[in-house]
């Protein structure tokens, strides 16, 4: 389970709850028709990757800038619209868009690839496979990012509301710590 309990039965989500819930569905099906795998192939491999693009989204957004340029993006980007018209995933310009979000998230193509060799060990799937994966869900991850904190709006957040909501939806393992898992190791080998 990708939630944890808190307080007295309270439930928070992140962003892998999010999207492999039935606001989703569509654009996970949509995922594994345009990849060539299994539903369920589909949501083992957004529950991989997912959780890695959080990290690396709470790592830049420790610094106001970070933070800024994501409110900012989410405000600009129309990025709902991969979850509300999962026809749009096999685009090429989305997969522009998901390549240019994991260079602002990881810096680095070679964390890219890093994290879809961990994917690939927990999933079973190639690592080419996950690293094509790897920009379109980075797509589903700011549409599902953008309706959450536009409410399906296109008008930038306040900055501090906005930044609540993002820390909830993006501590995936709610451990508090960003640099923990492969993405935790690959930023450390990229940036030595």
């Amino acid at each position: 389970m990708t939630s944890k309990e808190k307080g007295k039965g309270e439930r928070t989500l992140n962003i892998t709850d999010l999207l492999l819930g039935s606001q989703s569905s569509d654009a996970v099906g949509a995922l594994a028709k345009q990849f060539g795998i299994s539903e369920s192939q589909a949501r083992d491999a957004v529950s991989s990757l997912a959780p890695s693009l959080s990290r690396g989204m709470q790592h830049r957004t420790k610094e106001s800038a970070g933070l800024d340029s994501l409110i900012n993006a989410l405000g600009k980007g129309n990025h709902a619209r991969y979850i509300d018209d999962p026809g749009v995933l096999g685009r090429q310009e989305t997969i522009d868009d998901g390549n240019s979000i994991l260079g602002h998230v990881f810096g680095s193509k070679d964390v890219s690839r890093n994290v879809a060799k961990h994917a690939a060990q927990e999933t079973g799937l190639g690592s080419t496979l996950l690293k094509k994966m790897l920009p379109v869900v980075a797509t589903m991850v700011m549409g599902t990012l953008g309706k959450k904190i536009l409410g399906g709006g296109t008008a930038a957040p306040a900055r501090q509301q906005s930044s609540g909501i993002l820390g909830t939806l993006l501590d995936s393992d709610r451990d508090g710590s960003i640099m923990d898992d492969v993405l935790g190791m690959a930023f450390k080998a990229a940036f030595r």
